[in-house]
């Protein structure tokens, strides 16, 4: 591994696994952080690269008068089939995965020792290529609704479209170097992560 490669740990989940905790708590362990969700909001945003395509593939519906993303009318249609979720990937995939790979580019070059590369779609868009090990956490169907409906105000219905749209956990679970139940409190989480993350430090040397 040259001297100046930044160890980089793959972070994934399903909606509602807890990652976005994860991450932050890995974060405040000392690591770089590069967020696909903040990529992929930045991509969409006023003015964003992929809003040109989006109205192109999905029509003037998805969006509202002052011409910003409706995200809601969006998901409405993504997360309940497959041909247009993948249309969706399609634009927004290439340009999160540029900007994630200048993020890494940039850590490089700045000595960078250590990276999560948060990403909820790790394997499906083939990133997990670009990292030396991955984490997969993932909880009780159950728990992860109640999260998806407290976080987003949607139906159980709607949140379990949205976990259907995704890799199953057992798949994710089978291809990552560690599986991470968050079924238990956060502190026991915690301290889980911790311990891997300091023994990723050790290999990373």
């Amino acid at each position: 591994m040259p001297a100046n490669k930044p160890y980089v740990i793959g972070l994934t989940g399903s909606t509602g696994s807890g990652k976005t905790e994860a991450a932050r708590y890995l974060e405040a362990l000392g690591a770089a952080r590069f967020d696909a969700d903040a990529a992929s909001r930045a991509v969409t945003a006023p003015g964003g690269a992929a809003l040109p395509a989006i109205r192109a593939c999905f029509g003037d519906g998805v969006f509202r008068p002052d011409g910003t993303l409706d995200r809601a009318a969006l998901a409405g249609i993504v997360f309940h089939s497959t041909p247009h979720r993948r249309a969706l990937e399609g634009i927004i995939h290439p340009l999160v995965q540029r900007m994630l790979l200048e993020k890494m580019d940039a850590a490089a070059a700045a000595g960078t020792r250590m990276v999560i590369l948060d990403v909820p779609l790790l394997f499906e868009c083939g990133m997990d290529a670009l990292c030396d090990e991955t984490w997969a956490l993932y909880c009780s169907r159950d728990l992860q609704i109640s999260r998806i409906v407290a976080r987003d105000g949607i139906t159980r219905e709607a949140a379990g479209a949205r976990i259907d749209s995704m890799m199953s956990t057992e798949a994710r679970n089978a291809r990552a170097t560690h599986a991470i139940n968050t079924d238990q409190p956060m502190e026991k989480t915690r301290q889980t992560l911790q311990q891997l993350y300091r023994a990723a430090e050790r290999r990373a040397g």
